[in-house]
């Protein structure tokens, strides 16, 4: 009699979880596509910051080996009068330059929004940006020239009398920063007005329905709602700010006697008008410290990571 042979039950596949094979594919996808901006940022930001703070604490002119000095390049910028003229200086430009765009931009901002939305307006507004910060710079050097600038012309012929724009200590920065608000107002405004796009139309309804005015539906509704946005174009509009170079390079160079030598335009004469890269390595981290501090503060004193709408 033949034994029978139990044929053993055929093995079943090991399945995963569903989905997984796929998510696999889509996190090596992802990072494909992070891989080329993460190596930009790391090449072009990481690397640079971490040896721009390595060289502060150096001295070195090229030429020859950085040679490490701990905390002498801070101690003499402590004691450097320049620095602390530039620092003031700076901060008088940023307020001017962002109180004035801020106030503008926003009341642009509403207006495209009540008045009207056509995108041909919104590209008109946003022409200056597109023009360089040095050809904007050059052209308002021609025009505010005190002697052949048609703005100083107009002036004298009005009987106001020509005034050195550029070459007069109490007009040369408030003039920097108002060439500037020119050139930034339209991308400011436009980043706000999609803010405005965010508040419900109802909520001005309401309002007006309660007999509310313009300006009181402005300061009553549009400005609280529109703050996280507010806060974050402030920050940007800081930021930017606090570097500004080409426009000052171009028109006076930080003339006339400092009255417009910005922190950065100190920083790049050192490194390449001195060529003591160490203690223009020490300038530039702290104006990386300044700038942390305040973005921190606009933080947390404009709520920017809260909202109204919830």
């Amino acid at each position: 009699m033949m034994s029978a042979v139990e044929n053993p039950a055929p093995a079943r596949p090991r399945l995963g979880r569903p989905g997984t094979a796929g998510r696999r594919d889509d996190t090596r996808l992802a990072l494909m596509f992070i891989l080329p901006a993460a190596i930009g940022l790391v090449v072009f930001y990481f690397w640079p910051l971490v040896r721009g703070i390595w060289l502060s604490f150096t001295s070195w002119d090229i030429l020859t080996p950085a040679r490490f000095v701990g905390l002498a390049n801070y101690q003499e910028m402590i004691g450097d009068p320049v620095f602390w003229n530039a620092v003031r200086v700076t901060l008088i430009y940023v307020v001017i330059n962002i109180g004035v765009q801020t106030v503008v931009a926003l009341l642009l901002a509403v207006l495209m929004q009540r008045l009207s939305r056509s995108i041909l307006l919104r590209s008109l507004v946003l022409t200056p940006f597109l023009v360089s910060n040095v050809v904007a710079a050059l052209v308002f050097l021609w025009i505010l020239d005190f002697q052949l600038g048609i703005g100083n012309q107009f002036l004298d012929w009005l009987g106001v009398g020509r005034v050195g724009f550029f070459t007069t200590e109490a007009w040369v920065i408030p003039t920097i920063a108002l060439v500037n608000v020119w050139r930034h107002m339209g991308y400011t405004a436009l980043l706000l007005f999609a803010g405005l796009q965010a508040i419900p139309s109802n909520l001005y309804e309401a309002a007006r329905v309660d007999g509310a005015s313009e300006l009181r539906q402005f300061f009553t509704i549009t400005v609280p709602l529109l703050r996280p946005i507010l806060g974050l174009v402030l920050i940007i509009s800081v930021i930017g700010s606090f570097q500004v170079f080409d426009t000052v390079a171009v028109t006076t160079n930080g003339g006339p006697v400092d009255s417009s030598r910005v922190l950065q335009l100190y920083i790049y004469d050192n490194a390449f008008g001195q060529f003591n890269f160490g203690y223009a390595a020490a300038l530039s981290v702290a104006l990386l410290v300044i700038l942390l501090v305040v973005t921190v503060l606009q933080y947390r004193v404009t709520r920017a990571g809260q909202t109204d709408l919830n």
